[in-house]
């Protein structure tokens, strides 16, 4: 590939993982965040692409299911690798295998635990301290057709030990996603964007 990759952020949520992946490609240039697709007209992602002067397209339901249409936008955006940072719809079939081994997720648990349908966000650290689990962490993953259950390329685990609530584990996991997401992201690139 003779010109610097084109990431594209799935994200519906505050963003905040969003911002750090872009603020890591613009120090390192190995690739560069060209477009956020958003599902949610009221995510916090919406004002910091506004603010990061980062294109966005916000898609209703009705048009991320007509996966042509969103082929068609990511094809036509020149978008080599898909990255999902709190992105919370299922990933079309079409796209995963468009974009195989060319998009991934990270997963605010150790996969294969605390996975799938509905586990995101709170959801997931609240389900993992009322399991008692001893720790609890990141996976970062490949995506296909089912929920979180796509390659694993990384995995990073803390004590969930001093923990005293969902919250302070959340604070924890965002830590590990923004020390681990950006390093993992960049050395994906770089097997597969030649």
């Amino acid at each position: 590939m003779n010109r610097m990759p084109q990431i594209a952020i799935f994200a519906s949520g505050s963003g905040s993982n969003a911002e750090n992946i872009i603020q890591h490609f613009k120090k390192t240039r190995t690739a560069k965040v060209a477009l956020i697709i958003c599902n949610n007209p009221k995510a916090g992602v919406i004002e910091r692409a506004h603010r990061l002067r980062i294109p966005l397209v916000t898609i209703s339901r009705r048009a991320y299911e007509n996966s042509s249409l969103l082929l068609h936008t990511l094809k036509t955006e020149e978008i080599d690798f898909i990255v999902l940072a709190g992105f919370l719809w299922k990933i079309p079939t079409e796209v995963c295998l468009a974009y195989y081994q060319k998009m991934i997720n990270v997963h605010p648990a150790l996969l294969p635990k605390f996975g799938g349908k509905g586990m995101y966000g709170m959801n997931v650290h609240r389900a993992v301290l009322e399991a008692g689990e001893k720790e609890s962490g990141i996976t970062i993953h490949q995506v296909n057709e089912h929920y979180d259950e796509g390659d694993i390329l990384f995995q990073k685990s803390i004590s969930t030990e001093s923990c005293t609530s969902a919250e302070d584990l959340a604070s924890r996991i965002h830590d590990l996603e923004y020390e681990f997401f950006p390093m993992v992201i960049e050395e994906q690139i770089k097997k597969v964007c030649k």
